[in-house]
């Protein structure tokens, strides 16, 4: 039998309650249950991230693998159909799936990822490139992002009506901006969809190799405000945080042979949508108090420093 880590145990059931707990009551036979059908061992300590577990195993050929699962969520349907169209191309192998228990068995990865590198261009550069190689035509059964266009829209204007924020109508109205004239007319293309440091780990057949993917189908640029919103604190620790933020925009649109402009759009969503996001659900780092009005402040910030194309022509302040 696995031994849940107690860290992962709480956050489960912090965040969904009564189910979470009876899904991790469930857990150890479900992976006993896997560890049978695909015929692995384990073969080393459970690691988990934040909706699910990985468990090392060796199968029967003698090579390593992982099995993750995760917590049953529609978030995390698409998943392996992600891995199976990119082959392995940028991204980890999937070997087998599970999808009535919400788990693959995949390649085996350093757990180093890109994040610890902690040098902000290596990190953009490499999301970048990762992002170019991750955009292929997208296979039909994915959701598609312009669908959620006029959702997207509906949400900015009453979390822009119902919450305290500091943001000035001028930002909010660029958002929605972007989601009208973007939203709906997004090429067809295979996206991470949350594509950040910590889902890109060390590989030894690649440099680097993509886990965790949302299978989205949509705007590449999308993922460049995923991106730059997962480096929101590095980004704070600048002297300038405006010149930061426009060397991210830079770096990820040349690395991913994109159009800038469209990146910083997408960039300035995201800030928006995450400020308000904070406001209304906390983030799993801070629920409340000075923490997370640290962190939707930052948020802010970011998106008004987004909301101006014109490079420089906003100076950074400390957030």
């Amino acid at each position: 039998m696995i031994t849940i880590p107690p860290a992962f145990e709480r956050a489960t059931v912090e965040r969904e309650g009564a189910p979470g707990a009876a899904w991790l009551a469930a857990l150890p036979g479900i992976v006993a249950e896997l560890l049978e059908r695909w015929a692995c061992v384990p073969a080393g300590e459970v690691l988990h991230g934040g909706v699910g577990v990985i468990v090392p195993v060796r199968r029967a050929a003698g090579d390593g693998a992982v099995i993750k699962v995760s917590f049953p969520h529609p978030g995390n349907v698409h998943e392996p159909d992600a891995f199976a169209a990119w082959g392995g191309r940028g991204a980890v192998r999937l070997y087998e799936r599970a999808d009535d228990r919400f788990a693959m068995l995949l390649e085996q990865v350093s757990p180093a990822t890109l994040a610890e590198t902690g040098d902000l261009d290596e990190m953009v550069a490499v999301a970048g490139r990762l992002s170019r190689r991750l955009a292929i035509l997208a296979p039909a059964g994915l959701p598609r992002l312009r669908e959620r266009a006029g959702e997207w829209e509906e949400e900015l204007r009453k979390d822009a009506g119902e919450l305290p924020h500091a943001l000035p109508a001028r930002v909010v109205d660029a958002a929605v901006a972007t989601v009208r004239e973007l939203g709906p007319v997004q090429p067809d293309l295979l996206l991470h969809g949350d594509l950040h440091p910590r889902n890109i780990l060390r590989a030894g057949r690649e440099p680097w190799l993509a886990v965790d993917p949302k299978g989205h189908a949509g705007d590449p640029a999308y993922d460049g405000g995923t991106l730059l919103k997962s480096l929101a604190l590095k980004l704070a620790e600048a002297d300038d945080v405006g010149a930061a933020v426009h060397r991210v925009l830079d770096g990820f649109a040349a690395a991913a042979g994109l159009d800038r402009e469209r990146v910083r759009r997408w960039a300035q969503f995201h800030a928006v949508q995450g400020g308000f996001w904070g406001r209304r659900h906390g983030f799993r780092v801070a629920r409340g108090g000075a923490p997370l009005d640290r962190l939707t402040g930052l948020a802010e910030h970011l998106a008004e420093l987004l909301t101006d194309p014109v490079r420089g022509r906003v100076q950074g302040q400390g957030a």
